[in-house]
């Protein structure tokens, strides 16, 4: 049996308890660089071999030299990119999974919108300014956020009232499409050169989801107003027939990727949209790495099950990637 002598390192938080999973049912010894008030899941599930405490995950650059000499590679999620920034991630020294380059382009909404564009992928209007609103839409904030704060807005005095609750941040004014949201996950692999579909998900969101159960008169009187943070997430099963359409659409936002920033998008990512009545995906969103929506297949999904009939969530299909690169001597392959 091949020795691993690498490691796999994440932060504590998001999708990390799937990711060292993952990478323990693979063979590798695990690490998670925790702040101490966020260690209890990390000692109450067995999935870390050594947890690393940090003040604050901004702090992740101060451990940097430890997770070096213990020859790790990390693995970015959500919460990795949000508190650490692409800036200070290009700057690491630490063997990391994934196009580091690539996050720069989930990071900034208006480079997502050149690259989805690109690939031909159908996307929501985004107004340029507020004074141009003329129909429903949705203010989504720069960055790996959850929704947290996003809101909506019928005309410019209603954004201009709202955006002031958030004074300095980046954000995107986007056409809100009414069907049914859906999160399509998927691996791209640069030792097999195949793309995998690896599951599907909705997202449940607070209040947004809750609040159809209160009468209209009711969130009249009482002036309630939606937010979009995420709580959950829900596993779906689409329609088979619409798989060939999501495989279409998956190769042709990693083949444009190729050409924005070689050597392109590999490992996970995820498309995140709305299916309208017509069948077809409005993507609202990019994630170049692996998403929280992951989170209910640790156990594997009914796609993952039908390629490898084993349990196979994305965490260990990563720690699955970098096994077969140190297999076939060709680890840098899938580092970047």
């Amino acid at each position: 049996m091949l020795k691993l002598n690498k490691r796999i390192a994440t932060i504590g938080s998001h999708s990390a308890l799937q990711i060292l999973k993952g990478a323990k049912d693979e063979g590798f010894e695990t690490i998670c660089v925790c702040e101490r008030k966020r260690t209890q899941p990390y000692k109450m599930f067995p999935v870390a071999d050594e947890i690393i405490e940090v003040e604050k995950f901004a702090d992740f650059l101060k451990i940097e030299k430890k997770l070096i000499a213990r020859d790790a590679i990390v693995i970015p999620h959500g919460s990795f990119v949000e508190y650490l920034k692409p800036e200070k991630i290009k700057k690491l020294k630490v063997d990391h999974f994934g196009n580091k380059k690539i996050l720069d382009w989930e990071s900034d909404r208006r480079k997502q919108q050149k690259w989805l564009t690109a690939a031909k992928i159908k996307m929501p209007r985004i107004f340029d300014s507020p004074e141009k609103i003329d129909r429903p839409v949705i203010v989504k904030f720069h960055g790996a956020r959850g929704g947290r704060g996003y809101f909506l807005a019928n005309s410019a005095a209603e954004f201009h009232k709202k955006i002031a609750a958030h004074p300095g941040e980046q954000f995107t004014i986007q056409e809100y499409i009414v069907g049914v949201p859906i999160y399509v996950h998927y691996f791209f692999s640069r030792i097999t050169g195949e793309l995998e579909i690896m599951g599907f998900d909705k997202r449940y969101e607070s209040n947004a989801d809750s609040i159809g159960r209160v009468a209209a008169s009711d969130q009249i009187t009482t002036n309630l107003q939606t937010s979009y943070t995420i709580v959950g997430n829900i596993p779906l099963v689409v329609r088979e027939s619409l798989l060939p359409y999501f495989i279409k659409i998956g190769e042709r936002v990693i083949t444009e990727s190729q050409k924005l920033e070689p050597p392109g998008l590999f490992g996970p990512f995820c498309l995140e949209g709305v299916v309208t009545q017509d069948l077809i995906l409005t993507v609202f969103e990019i994630s170049a790495r692996i998403v929280a929506g992951t989170n209910p297949f640790v156990a594997g999904s009914p796609y993952t099950f039908f390629k490898y009939n084993e349990p196979m969530s994305t965490g260990r299909r990563i720690a699955r990637e970098i096994k077969m690169a140190i297999e076939n001597d060709s680890l840098e392959k899938v580092l970047g």
